[in-house]
């Protein structure tokens, strides 16, 4: 006999028998146990205990016995941890949530309001009812405060058997409780939805718990947790794969690459498909290092590629750029029985094209045919993309009318393809008929083949052009983006037709776009180059009407305009609100005004206003006091020139060569009216 003692609890089991855990071990305190399913004896530890043995070797210090050999009994709230260091860290409700249950006064309860029983009353309820848990809520509604994650837990190892019962529980502790189940309870019910074959169900509670592990819980070890699971229900293996397709699945790719490695360390292999999904989420971030180390792993441990494996390390290949690396690859490839199919073809003809590589990609084309594998659209656009990129834009047309010849029907990224490239050679005809055929075969324009297109006759000088097919594909029920109208608006604006471009802005609005800032911006620059400021001062109020703040371009163009028109006061007043609504004036403004009141002849504005933008934003404009200078000494009025010298440097500016080359000026004229008075 070999006996244990264990947190005050002695237990005799014959060492002649295997040893099935505390619960069939004769307790000296006589209390039922719901031990392990799976324990064995330390003599002889089942597969379960080995992986375990590799798991604490690697990552965990928690001793073995203590995880093998722990007590546990059904009426303790501190059930169904699975190991000393386990369960703090997959709690989640803090326990001053639940009420203690370890009163002793407890037993002197009804069963149906002793705590102590609520795991019990909630699995018989649960079997009675047929999983009504609304007559459960309203029954046990006094207990419900003591359901902490534990009991939560324990009730659904309790309904293992069933899983819509525990699905349904779960979902109700979830949802209608607004408990938060903890890292345990979801390990729980994922291995049993994936033991009963509800895969579909387990991958969803996987990415809910890989997404509040990585919010909430960074410290948590999914994979760990699922580990220690095993111990007390049913499982299958493939849960680790999926968890390893969850972490792909929710793009992190990373963490699911460390949970391949775990897998192999503790001595799970993984399938074939979830080795291809990993390589795969590799491929996509360009981790081509990682993806051979996969595959290193995946011949170690001896899991059998599939095609699919080798078309993806094909792509790895083909970014690598060694095509003496490809070659070899699609020799072993063939020599483990895999014929490279359509996808490997046209992965290989992709990065020829790509890499200008036309004759390789035409050489395969051909081996294609010869080897029983059929080009289909994606060969086919391949080549005619790179037959494009050298500019053989006739060669790729005819390629098109071959394979259309061949019984493919061609898609919008074919069409795109030939309809870009006529665009850039300026072929704007030949892209109208294009154009036309893919309207007239049922494929609707994409927002990447109007841009092309209106791009095009934008560059050939045509804007009239742009703006008639705009009108025809709306009337074919295409939409047309804001990106487009906004590009059309400004290339109106560009040439001077701000009126057409505003017609445009209200066709735009009518479709259910919103005009931004830019656009209004670009319409009130065009129409105060034209002198419209009435139309300026009309679009900018309705920028505010639709919640649409004016910037500093926005008032900039209007306070040059009115400057300009001999208007400078409005403009002057603009600047007051500005400073209103937050904005300050920079020195174009300044020089805008300033200008504007020496074109009306109003020197002391001029030099006030130069006084004050200095004294109020900080704006000292040299070249608008050199300015004021050169006009007051040009009046012969030296004495005024002298006070704004004077004025400049009070201010902190240096004159310049230009403010003394003006004073100088002034001065000489002064003498040459004074020398006229004299002979007079």
């Amino acid at each position: 006999m070999i006996f244990w003692k264990l947190t005050g609890i002695s237990y005799k089991v014959d060492s002649n028998r295997p040893y099935l855990g505390p619960r069939y071990a004769t307790s000296d305190s006589n209390r039922p146990y719901l031990g392990p399913r799976y324990a064995t004896s330390i003599m002889n530890p089942s597969p379960i205990h080995a992986v375990k043995l590799n798991l604490y070797k690697y990552s965990f210090s928690l001793p073995l016995l203590r995880f093998i050999f722990i007590p546990k009994f059904p009426f303790s709230s501190s059930s169904l941890h699975l190991s000393s260091s386990s369960s703090s860290s997959l709690q989640t409700l803090d326990q001053s949530q639940t009420n203690s249950i370890s009163s002793s006064l407890f037993h002197l309860l009804p069963p149906t309001q002793n705590p102590n029983n609520i795991v019990n009353l909630i699995c018989s309820n649960l079997k009675q009812h047929n999983s009504n848990l609304a007559l459960l809520h309203t029954e046990l509604k006094a207990l419900l405060p003591h359901l902490g994650t534990q009991e939560v837990s324990r009730v659904l190892l309790r309904c293992q058997s069933d899983s819509s019962t525990a699905l349904s529980f779960f979902n109700w502790v979830k949802n209608d409780l607004g408990l938060r189940p903890s890292t345990q309870n979801y390990c729980i019910v994922v291995h049993t939805l994936a033991w009963s074959r509800k895969f579909s169900q387990a991958m969803k509670f996987l990415c809910e718990l890989v997404e509040l592990v990585k919010d909430d819980f960074p410290s948590e070890d999914v994979f760990k947790n699922l580990v220690l699971c095993t111990e007390d229900c049913n499982w299958d293996p493939v849960v680790f794969d999926m968890l390893v397709k969850a972490y792909l699945r929710m793009g992190r790719v990373r963490e699911g690459l460390r949970s391949f490695r775990k897998m192999l360390r503790v001595g799970f292999v993984p399938t074939v498909i979830a080795s291809n999904c990993l390589l795969n989420g590799l491929l996509k971030l360009n981790c081509t290092d990682r993806c051979w180390e996969v595959y290193e792993q995946m011949e170690r441990f001896r899991i059998a590629p599939n095609l699919y494996t080798f078309n993806i390390l094909t792509h790895v290949l083909c970014k690598d750029g060694d095509p003496g690396k490809v070659n070899k690859f699609l020799e072993k490839m063939e020599e483990e029985g895999f014929d490279p199919d359509i996808v490997t073809y046209n992965t290989l003809i992709s990065s020829y094209c790509r890499k200008g590589r036309l004759d390789d990609a035409f050489y395969l084309y051909k081996i294609m045919y010869r080897r029983g594998v059929v080009p289909d659209l994606v060969s086919y656009t391949a080549l005619m993309n790179g037959l494009c990129k050298e500019g053989r834009v006739r060669e790729a047309h005819q390629l098109f009318h071959r394979m259309v010849h061949r019984g493919l029907n061609p898609d919008i990224v074919t069409y795109n393809t030939l309809i870009h490239s006529y665009c850039k050679e300026g072929k704007m005809q030949e892209s109208q008929s294009l154009l036309h055929d893919m309207i007239w075969n049922g494929i609707s324009p994409d927002s990447f083949t109007c841009w092309v297109l209106v791009e095009g006759y934008r560059k050939e000088g045509k804007l009239l052009s742009a703006l008639n097919l705009v009108v025809e594909l709306q009337r074919f029920g295409v939409s047309i983006s804001l990106d487009i109208y906004s590009y059309l608006i400004a290339a109106l604006c560009q040439e001077n037709r701000p009126f057409a471009a505003k017609n445009l802005l209200e066709r735009m609005t009518r479709d259910g776009h919103k005009p931004e800032l830019e656009i209004y911006n670009e319409l009130i620059k065009s129409f105060c180059h034209c002198d419209c400021i009435a139309k300026a001062l009309r679009l900018k109020t309705e920028m505010v009407d639709k919640e649409i703040k004016p910037n500093l371009v926005t008032y900039g163009a209007v306070i040059d305009c009115l400057s300009g028109l001999g208007r400078s006061m409005e403009g002057e007043s603009l600047v007051g609100e500005m400073v209103a609504s937050g904005m300050l004036p920079d020195l174009a403004i300044c020089r805008a005004l300033f200008n504007g009141y020496c074109r009306e002849n109003d020197i002391d504005k001029a030099q006030s206003l130069l006084s004050f933008f200095a004294k109020e934003f900080q704006i000292h404009d040299t070249e608008s006091f050199n300015a004021l200078i050169r006009i007051t000494s040009g009046k012969g009025n030296i004495i005024r020139s002298l006070e704004i010298q004077d004025m400049m440097l009070k201010m902190g500016l240096l004159p310049n060569p230009l403010t003394c080359k003006y004073v100088i000026v002034g001065l000489w004229k002064a003498r040459m009216v004074d020398s006229a008075s004299l002979v007079k």
